[in-house]
């Protein structure tokens, strides 16, 4: 069975954004690093690829690699996939209210104008997105603790998560592996997420790249907009050919060494 190794891809949207590059600004992880894997936490992340081979040299497996994409410091991508909209009700609730509330009362023009700046500010800033991101649209902006936010000038507003659109150099070209993006019923990924295959059969290290989309919240016509940003990292595959072992002995496979049961 092949083994599913996951790799994170966390970005520093805020500052990826603000310089136009990845590199410095994004932090590889994956779940192998007692099997090899060098450079935790860095851009240059070098993933370890067991062989999967039996010791009779024939190939066990292939593996299997899933990419999962996170910002840094924006909303944690565990909160309920509604949360957005959920939010953006509240808001309007709350705002409704004082609005019913001043309409039923008499105030000088000047408490007036008070409570209307501060309803504003509860109803807070609707984003619009591109064409090609439409699931942006709509929402309300936040900040990093799931707050409304109404002005996004300060830049203390939540970024979307970034979206590996591609992944493409010399793993794919030389067959190494085979990425593709797959739909999922988990709801972190919001339904999808690149994965692919690697093949066992050729060891050595190979480079690979990821193209990730970010958005910039920008000033448009007047309106704030969601814009596109597309941007491109690197990293590494390093497949070593050593046979399958026992993840507890360290030999080869076979029944583990457990002592005969001593009897009274």
């Amino acid at each position: 069975m092949a083994q599913q190794l996951a790799i994170i891809v966390l970005v520093d949207v805020g500052n990826a954004l603000e310089s136009r590059t990845l590199t410095g600004n994004t932090y590889l992880f994956d779940n192998m690093k007692l099997q090899g894997s060098r450079n935790q936490g860095t851009d240059e992340l070098v993933t370890a690829v067991n062989g999967s081979y039996w010791s009779d040299g024939s190939q066990a497996g292939e593996q299997v690699l899933n990419w999962l994409p996170y910002s840094l410091g924006s909303i944690p991508p565990t909160v309920p996939r509604g949360y957005h909209a959920a939010r953006t009700r509240q808001a309007e609730k709350d705002a409704l209210a004082e609005l019913a509330d001043l309409a039923g009362r008499t105030t000088p023009n000047g408490d007036t104008d008070a409570a209307l700046a501060r309803i504003q500010r509860t109803v807070g800033t609707r984003v619009r997105a591109a064409s090609r991101t439409r699931a942006l649209s709509g929402q309300q902006l936040l900040d990093v603790t799931g707050k409304v936010v109404s002005d996004h000038s300060q830049g203390a507003h939540s970024y979307p998560a970034p979206v590996i659109t591609d992944i493409f150099g010399e793993a794919v070209d030389e067959k190494i592996i085979y990425p593709a993006e797959y739909g999922s019923p988990d709801l972190v990924t919001d339904g999808w997420y690149w994965s692919a295959t690697v093949d066992t059969s050729r060891p050595g290290t190979y480079t690979y790249k990821m193209r990730i989309q970010l958005h910039d919240l920008v000033q448009r016509a007047g309106e704030s907009t969601w814009e596109p940003v597309n941007l491109t990292c690197e990293s590494k595959l390093r497949i070593t050919a050593d046979p399958k072992r026992n993840g507890f002995t360290g030999a080869g496979m076979g029944y583990l060494p457990i002592a005969p049961a001593s009897f009274a």
